[in-house]
């Protein structure tokens, strides 16, 4: 029998590697094309890219900090550690709303949260066992935050005319995703042989290289905005009833990673399980950034945000009563999809409506919103021994609450009119 010389040249394991090289240069083929690129929204694509790495890198770092303890412990430092995470943006909020108001700081932002974040990574990480992790951790959290705000002012910045907001968004998501599925690997790799010391050493010079790419961005210029009525507070009327469905997606996104979490923990399912449903929930923010920029644009963002609550609990009631890996496995990719679906309607909505000089007060307004809106999702199964099984039911009644608070502002306004 003759044997292919290409068999004979090629074994299996030089197969594999050329297919690893291949996926490689799938995924850095967009990174050099951003960097040439002369566009704007590109140029900062690319910088948030590297960001959202920087970020993954210190969340792999921390993770084994937390759910290496007996459950019980466990549930009291995660619920401490979500009660910290609504205070960094309430502490930053009234730095950020004068700088965000003006376009012309938005740039000097982004670059000083980078620098920011990989000064304290490098500080942390020889110093990881101690007590100065906590105030370490906290300050990444709140410069993260102020990278995640100063986005959306950016976004608007740099969108050009033909892009559209929900588009330019969607961009900047697909990039997001691919930022964390690059930085994951290098980091998970860095924990393996190097602990979460290296990690973080990973993490700084990621951020680093951040902050050097937000010096090539252009000098971002104010647009005019919308005209929409904006309170003392940064609240927009009209965005009432989209923020309540908004607001739900996050909670119940918020509740399902730690139900997903501590489930890994005690449950008796297996633990390939909940890597891959992880993995779904995140093909469906993919899947999401895929199809916003495809959907009609006589189609209302309002009415994206509540086909998606209503679509994502009608999942978790399947879920409940059909509970099997396959179906756990497309529930999981619906929740990502309507989750990111509602979160770029609601965010194209506000960047529309919001006035040029009152994007800082609009901006972080409603980012506090839906940050405490995700805390208190994730604040259940931390707190609460919550079977598996029956935490779709409490998704499907979160999911009922957000829709039940959409319909309700619209309704009493009919009323009264």
């Amino acid at each position: 029998m003759r044997v292919d010389p290409a068999s004979r040249r090629y074994p299996w394991w030089q197969l594999i590697l050329l297919g690893l090289v291949g996926l490689l240069e799938a995924l850095i083929s967009p990174i050099g094309r951003m960097w040439r690129s002369d566009q704007p929204l590109e140029r900062y694509g690319l910088a948030h890219l590297v960001s959202v790495a920087g970020d993954a890198f210190v969340a792999i770092a921390l993770a084994g900090s937390v759910f290496d303890l007996p459950v019980g412990q466990a549930r009291g430092r995660v619920a401490l550690y979500l009660a910290l995470t609504m205070a960094p943006l309430a502490i930053a909020a009234p730095f950020l709303v004068p700088l965000l108001d003006r376009a012309g700081p938005r740039r000097q932002i982004s670059f000083a949260a980078a620098l920011g974040r990989a000064v304290v990574a490098l500080v942390a990480a020889p110093r990881f066992e101690t007590l100065v992790l906590f105030p370490a951790g906290f300050i990444l959290l709140a410069l993260s935050k102020v990278h995640a705000i100063t986005k959306n002012g950016l976004a608007v910045a740099y969108a050009g005319r033909a892009d559209g907001l929900v588009r330019a968004n969607a961009r900047l998501g697909r990039i997001a995703a691919g930022g964390a599925v690059l930085g994951a690997g290098p980091a998970l790799l860095l924990l393996r042989f190097g602990g979460a010391e290296a990690t973080l050493y990973g993490a700084a010079i990621t951020y680093a290289v951040a902050a050097l790419l937000n010096l090539r961005l252009p000098h971002p210029r104010l647009r005019g905005g919308g005209q929409a009525e904006v309170t003392r507070t940064g609240g927009i009327p009209a965005l009432a009833a989209p923020a309540i469905g908004a607001a739900g997606l996050r909670a119940a996104t918020g509740f399902l990673l730690f139900a997903l979490a501590f489930a890994l923990v005690q449950s008796g399912e297996p633990a390939w399980w909940f890597g891959l449903l992880a993995a779904a929930g995140t093909a469906g923010v993919y899947v999401g950034d895929l199809i916003a920029p495809r959907l009609p644009s006589s189609l209302r963002e309002e009415a994206v945000v509540v086909a998606c609550v209503i679509g994502a609990g009608i999942g978790a009631v399947l879920a409940f009563i059909a509970f099997s890996l396959p179906v756990l496995v497309v529930f999981a990719i619906v929740v990502g999809a309507s989750a990111e679906l509602g979160r770029l309607a609601f965010q194209s909505l506000m960047q529309r409506l919001a006035p040029g000089g009152a994007h800082g007060r609009v901006f972080v307004r409603y980012e506090i919103l839906f940050q405490l809106a995700w805390v208190g999702g994730a604040l259940i199964p931390s707190m609460l021994p919550i079977d598996f099984r029956w935490g779709f039911l409490i998704l499907a009644g979160l999911y009922l609450v957000a829709g039940v608070g959409y319909l309700t502002p619209d309704l009493l306004a009919r009323r009264r009119a």
